[in-house]
Formats: structure tokens, sequence, C-alpha cells
């Protein structure tokens, strides 16, 4: 089997359906379709029980699938150690972030990244932090940047920064008559002082999402919503605008005159920011040099 051919199998058995494995791999679905086809007739076995609702992997496509896995991780790991010998003329570095962090983070650190090594290419997995983890565990990302603690997964963590969950509004929202000033001069509100106002929430399979329905279960509410899957920059953009209330990170806080932005209670909530790498792989030269420009624009 080649190395495509395995990507072929990887990416199909991942999809759960041709068509949209075809498409991934920006190449048609009749194509995809003939070459299973051909590859389970050499092998004289179905690799995938086709249904109604997708394609699954039968006992035998278990088997290949889990073999071409371990070849992709090698062939990954045997890049970047070639790439090490020639001192970072060139390389390859799959990195994992949420849309919304990466909005705010990103820009700065890859302009920085490909200042200074224009040949390296940084590939990006844009999924939520929950479906990092995933990717991390299947061998798919060199590093990622995740909110601990991890849920699942087992990695090396780097601590970046701690970051706050706020709430965003409109200046001239009802909730502001009940802010208040904490020591270091920002506003903020008791959850309670939101009880009756309409929110606008993420999808629970998300880290804000997650976080917002654990404080009101916490503090014995039940918050008023009529949209409770937006994504976190549509819920932010429609809250500047007086819609509703919606969580965010103070690190995805963006220059907007129309946004009004309160810490939950005088203390704050707040989770900290990591880099993760797959526990006991190798790190590459490139991830760990994109690693350090990504702290150091932390601090400028």
């Amino acid at each position: 089997m080649e190395m495509k051919e395995m990507l072929y199998i990887v990416t199909i058995a991942e999809e759960g359906s041709i068509s949209r494995a075809a498409e991934k791999l920006y190449m048609a679905q009749s194509s995809l379709s003939q070459f299973l086809q051909q590859y389970e007739a050499e092998l004289g076995t179905k690799l995938f029980r086709r249904t109604s609702t997708g394609v699954y992997p039968t006992d035998s496509g278990r088997v290949v699938l889990d073999h071409a896995q371990k070849i992709l991780q090698q062939y990954h790991l045997m890049r970047s150690q070639v790439s090490d010998i020639e001192g970072l003329i060139s390389g390859h570095i799959t990195l994992g972030i949420s849309t919304f962090r990466g909005m705010y983070m990103l820009p700065k650190v890859m302009r920085a990244f490909y200042q200074k090594y224009p040949h390296i290419h940084v590939d990006i997995i844009e999924a939520n932090s929950m479906a990092l983890e995933e990717e991390m565990m299947r061998g798919k990302l060199d590093l990622a940047l995740l909110v601990l603690p991890l849920s699942r997964l087992k990695s090396d963590t780097e601590l970046l920064v701690r970051d706050e969950v706020i709430l965003v509004t409109s200046p001239d929202h009802e909730l502001m008559q009940a802010a208040k000033y904490r020591e270091d001069g920002r506003l903020y509100v008791d959850l309670a002082d939101t009880a009756s106002y309409e929110y606008i929430l993420s999808d629970r399979d998300t880290i804000l999402g997650h976080i917002a329905r654990k404080l009101f279960t916490e503090a014995g509410l039940q918050p008023v919503s009529r949209n409770t899957n937006i994504t976190a920059p549509f819920a932010a953009a429609m809250a500047r605008q007086g819609l509703g209330l919606a969580f965010t990170y103070r690190s995805c806080v963006g220059d907007y005159p129309e946004a009004a932005y309160l810490s939950v209670g005088e203390e704050g909530v707040w989770l900290d920011l990591a880099l993760v790498y797959p526990a006991g792989s190798y790190r590459s030269l490139a991830t760990r040099e994109f690693a350090r420009i990504f702290r150091e624009s932390l601090d400028d």
C-alpha cells in the first residue's frame, strides 16, 4: 500500500462517508470509490460495511486501519527528524487551535514564525478543545492550544497563560446598571443579576458552553435562552449589538467600541491555557521554535 492509499483508508474511516472523505481529500468521489473497490479486491475482503447512515470498518478494515494509522504516524515522525537534521530549512508542523482563539491569537504568531522560517509549513486544524483532544490522541497533531485540565488526554503540557471567562453585551444593556468595579478597575456582575436577561449560548460540547452551564447549575439558575447552539464568535457579535448576553474570553476581546465586558463575580472565572504535545513523542525543532515564538507573542 502506498502512503497516499493509507491516507485514503484513514480518511474514509474518520469521515464515515466516502463522499465526505473525497471532499476532504480534494478528489472525485468516483475515484475514491474505485480505489476502495480495487483495494478490497486485492485483499479479497471488505474493509468497510456500507449502510444508509455511512460506512463503518469491518473486522478486517479495523486491522488495516490500525496499521495505516501507525505507518502514517511513523512517516510524520521521520519527516520531522529529517527536517531537524537539515536545520529548520524546511519542515512541517500540524497545529490544533479553536476558531475563536485562532482568530485573535494566531495571526500575530504565524506572521512572526513565517518571517523567520518561511519554508516551514504550519498546517492548522481548526476545532474546539474537545475535538482537538481526539485529534491529539490519534497522533495527528504536533501541538495544540488547549484548556486545562484535559478531559481524557494524557499529554505533555506547557502552561501559557491564565485566561478569564467573561460576559459580553452592549454598553446600553440594562444589566450595566448592576455592574460594579473590582479592585483592578474592571467591571463585574453577580451571575444572579443576569437571571432575567436572555443569553446566547454556545453548544454544550464547547468549553464556553460547558462552563456556562456549569456556572448556571452551581448558582441554581435557569438561563433564558432561545439560541443554545451558537458559535462563540457569532454569539459575541450578537451580544455586542444588545441582542443578549454571551460568554467570551478575555484573550478574545477585540477593539469594539459598541461592546461592554463584565467579569462574572468579583473573583472572576478563570481557566489555564496551555500548549499541549503528544505524550512521550518526538518534539521537532520546528515545533519547539513555534512554541517559543508563541510564548514571546504573549509578552509583547
